[in-house]
C-alpha cells in the first residue's frame, strides 16, 4: 500500500505545482490512474470513523472505502491506492492542480466549491450538519449561550463561514480561534485554550471518539447547518466523474437489493432479478460507458462491502472501529427507511 502525504506543504508551493500538472491534465484521468497502475486519493488528517491511520501504515475509514472502491472498480484490488492526506488549508489546490485523481474527504459540497474551485462533486455519502462541543463540565447546554465563546475552528472550511454566520445572526459575538491542523485544534480546545470546539457532526463525533476522556465532553444539540458531504473530482472529465459517482451509487444500489460482501457470490450465481443481474454484471454492458469490466459493481461489494456495511463498521456502534453515530432515523438511512441514501436506476 501506497502513503503520500502532502501534509503542511503550503497553498502557495501547490499553486506553483499547477504549471508542471497542467500537460498531464489534459489526457483522461480514468487512463492516466490505469497507466500509473494504481489511485492517488485524497483523504484528511487521520481521523477516526473517516480516515484513520493505523500503525502499520494502514487507513481504513467510511471515506477510505470510496477510495478503495473506486480502486476495485479499475483494478479489482482495494489496496491499490496511494493515499494523500492533506490538511483543509490546501485540499482542493491539490485536487485542481492534479496531485490527486480525487478527493474523499469530509468535504462539503455548495455552490460556490463546485463551480469556481474548478472541481466537480459527484455523491453525497454522508448527510451532516455543524454542532458545537463543550466540556462536560462548562455546564453549557445550548449553542445559544455560547455568547461571547471562543471557538476553536478549522480555516478554510465551511465551518468557519458557518460560525460567522451563527455568531452574527444570533448576536452571540462568539470569538473565532482558527487552525490550519484538526490535531492542533483539538489539543488547544483539550488545554482549555477556546471554551468549544465547532465542526460537522460527525466530525465531532469522530474527534470526541479519539479524546482521552471522551465522557468528560459534550456535543450540543442544535444543528446550524446542512452539510451535505461527497467524493470531489477535477472539472472537464465527465468519464471521470461518472465513474467516481456511480461507485457511490453501487455502495448505495447494492444495499438496496440486499447484496453484501457475504451474499455477492450466491447472488452472481443465481440473480433473483434482472435488477441483480444487471448489477453484478451477468446481463448487459453497463459497464462500457464507464471504462471498466462487466464485473467492476461485483468486485467492489465482495472487497469492500455496500453502503450499510461501510457505515456500520467505521460510523456506527456496531464494531470496535465504529464512532456511534445512529444511522436509523437520520437522513443516511436508505430512502425506503426514511432517509435520503438513493441510487438512480442501473439500467
Amino acid at each position: 500500500m501506497r502513503i503520500f502525504s502532502l501534509y503542511g506543504l503550503g497553498a502557495a508551493l501547490l499553486v506553483g505545482l499547477s504549471m508542471a500538472a497542467t500537460p498531464v491534465l489534459a489526457q483522461q484521468t480514468l487512463q492516466l490512474v490505469k497507466d500509473r497502475g494504481h489511485l492517488r486519493c485524497q483523504v484528511g488528517v487521520p481521523s477516526p470513523g473517516f480516515y484513520q491511520l493505523a500503525a502499520d501504515g494502514t487507513w481504513s475509514g467510511s471515506d477510505v472505502s470510496v477510495c478503495r472502491a473506486v480502486a476495485t472498480a479499475i483494478f479489482g484490488d482495494p489496496n491499490k491506492v496511494e493515499f494523500q492526506s492533506v490538511t483543509s488549508a490546501v485540499r482542493f489546490t491539490a485536487l485542481a492542480n492534479g496531485e490527486s485523481d480525487m478527493l474523499s474527504r469530509t468535504a462539503t459540497w455548495t455552490l460556490f466549491r463546485d463551480t469556481q474551485l474548478g472541481l466537480d462533486f459527484t455523491a453525497v455519502n454522508f448527510y451532516d450538519g455543524q454542532g458545537f462541543m463543550v466540556p462536560k463540565d462548562s455546564g453549557i447546554k445550548s449553542a445559544f449561550e455560547l455568547k461571547g465563546a471562543t471557538v476553536c475552528v478549522l480555516t478554510g472550511t465551511t465551518t468557519e463561514l458557518n460560525l460567522a454566520d451563527f455568531s452574527r445572526a444570533n448576536n452571540l459575538d462568539m470569538q473565532p480561534v482558527v487552525f490550519e491542523d484538526n490535531n492542533v485544534r483539538n489539543d488547544t480546545y483539550l488545554k482549555g485554550g477556546c471554551d468549544a470546539v465547532t465542526n460537522d457532526k460527525s466530525g465531532l463525533a469522530s474527534q470526541k471518539a479519539g479524546f482521552p476522556n471522551p465522557n468528560d465532553h459534550v456535543i450540543l444539540p442544535e444543528t446550524i447547518s446542512k452539510e451535505p458531504l461527497a467524493p470531489a473530482v477535477r472539472q472537464n472529465d465527465s468519464q471521470w466523474m461518472n465513474l467516481v459517482r456511480w461507485v457511490v451509487f453501487a455502495l448505495i444500489n447494492a444495499e438496496e437489493l440486499g447484496i453484501n460482501s457475504g451474499n455477492v457470490d450466491d447472488m452472481r450465481k443465481k440473480p433473483p432479478s434482472p435488477e441483480h443481474a444487471r448489477f453484478l454484471g451477468v446481463e448487459g454492458d453497463l459497464n462500457k460507458g464507464l471504462g471498466l469490466e462487466k464485473d467492476w459493481a461485483y468486485n467492489i461489494i465482495k472487497k469492500v462491502g455496500n453502503y450499510g456495511e461501510v457505515y456500520d463498521k467505521y460510523m456506527g456502534d456496531g464494531s470496535p472501529e465504529g464512532i456511534g453515530i445512529p444511522r436509523s432515523g437520520s437522513a443516511n438511512a436508505l430512502w425506503t427507511q426514511g432517509g435520503l441514501m438513493y441510487s438512480p436506476p442501473f439500467r
